[in-house]
């Protein structure tokens, strides 16, 4: 029998940037809306605050060899929810390059990697954000949870070329700040993997069609950044979609093509998740990815493309709660990293203390099958963690009934139907 613990806590050492992260855990991305809003001024948002400085310094102290940041926004009225992202944005008065220093510093303080992760919306947008969004093409995002969007108008070439602009400026602010490179989110129904889908670009010209034509702005975004930074070292990764679970979304097949096209860019890993926005409300019983019993929602998926991989590390995200489950999808080859999201906003220090031989496993819950609910539990332990507060345990069958009551007074009706039906 191995050793979880000593399988886990190995280094990696990325092929391209030459990086090597201290283990084998990396903090998966989670929106933290702990950063400046104004619902009249766009001028009023994106900056980053204490509580999110706060909230990296806590993390920085879990030991965890990677600290992938929540997903910065790159056009300040393009936001993936309303209120409180982090935004970089070269129309706004400032890019925030302190601000953005402060967190590098707290996030990099016990040698952990940190990487930022960059997105745009595009279609996925609330109506009352932005009533206008834009996309490959006019393909509406039907209504999920009581939210509304508004029809997407098809990006110009001129527009996707302010796109692609405007990712490379954003990574290149990160760079200044101290950041070790970035994450670009293609996966989850964003702008990125709107592109990629047959289902969402309907495009004819050479960011349409094939599916090389459709990962074409992805690969511009990749060769802008690295023309922005000029720096080797400057850790490029990418969040990508293993499918989409959804008809004419991503599927496997076309998820290992584009893990080929950015293992050539020089992409140094591919963190695999699936899905996307509209089905976040479904009990997770309802998803194709849970029906292996062993951990891990996308092990299945990260073992298909690592195999396909030659230089590129791959990280499972998602479903684990063991070391030695863990372990288990590293020593198989379904992985080089385990990611983990929502068990650290329960345990911030939950990987130091894996990594000591304190606990084997993560922290469970009493909440009934409800994605929603967890994400929105996590986002409370978020706030409580950047306020200093006490942390809630949802584990406690009080607290989660309390919890549950709180959010059925708090949200709109349409969402609570959704969500506790």
């Amino acid at each position: 029998m191995f050793d979880p613990v000593e399988l886990l806590r190995q280094p990696v050492t990325f092929p391209f940037s030459g990086r090597t992260a201290k283990n084998r855990f990396l903090k998966s991305a989670m929106s933290e809306r702990l950063a400046t809003f104004s619902t009249l001024d766009p001028r009023g948002r994106g900056q980053p605050t204490e509580e999110l400085v706060r909230l990296y310094e806590t993390w920085a102290k879990g030991d965890i060899g990677i600290i992938v940041t929540g997903n910065i926004q790159i056009k300040k009225d393009h936001l993936e929810a309303t209120g409180w992202n982090t935004i970089i944005d070269r129309d706004l008065p400032s890019v925030y390059l302190q601000e953005w220093t402060d967190v590098a510093r707290a996030a990099k303080s016990q040698g952990s990697l940190v990487i930022g992760q960059l997105n745009h919306p595009g279609r996925q947008v609330s109506i009352n954000i932005q009533p206008y969004p834009e996309a490959p093409s006019d393909v509406e995002q039907p209504s999920t949870g009581g939210v509304l969007f508004g029809r997407p108008t098809p990006l110009t070439k001129d527009g996707i070329k302010d796109i692609v602009n405007r990712f490379a400026y954003a990574a290149s602010v990160l760079h200044k700040a101290g950041f070790d490179g970035v994450q670009l989110h293609v996966a989850h129904g964003y702008l990125l993997s709107q592109f990629l889908a047959k289902r969402t670009n309907m495009r004819t010209d050479e960011y349409g069609g094939s599916l090389k034509n459709r990962a074409q702005i992805l690969l511009e975004i990749i060769a802008a950044i690295k023309q922005a930074v000029q720096n080797p070292s400057f850790i490029i990764s990418v969040k990508l979609n293993s499918q989409e679970f959804i008809p004419g979304g991503l599927c496997i097949e076309e998820s290992i093509m584009v893990a080929q096209l950015l293992e050539i860019a020089g992409v140094d890993f591919i963190e695999v998740s699936g899905g996307a926005y509209e089905q976040i409300i479904r009990s997770s019983r309802d998803k194709p990815y849970t029906a292996e019993t062993r951990e891990g929602y996308f092990v299945e998926y990260s073992e298909i493309l690592r195999s396909h991989l030659n230089l590129s590390k791959v990280i499972a995200t998602g479903g684990f709660q063991t070391s030695r489950g863990m372990a288990d999808a590293i020593s198989r080859g379904a992985a080089d990293i385990i990611g983990l999201a929502r068990p650290l906003t329960a345990e911030p220090l939950l990987v130091r203390d894996i990594l000591r031989g304190e606990k084997n496993g993560a922290k469970g819950d009493k909440f009934p099958e409800s994605p929603m609910l967890r994400f929105m539990a996590s986002a409370t332990q978020i706030a409580e963690i950047g306020n200093g507060q006490n942390i809630t345990d949802f584990d406690n069958a009080f607290h989660v009934a309390r919890f549950i009551a709180k959010m059925q007074k708090e949200i709109p009706a349409a969402m609570s139907e959704a969500l506790f039906s």
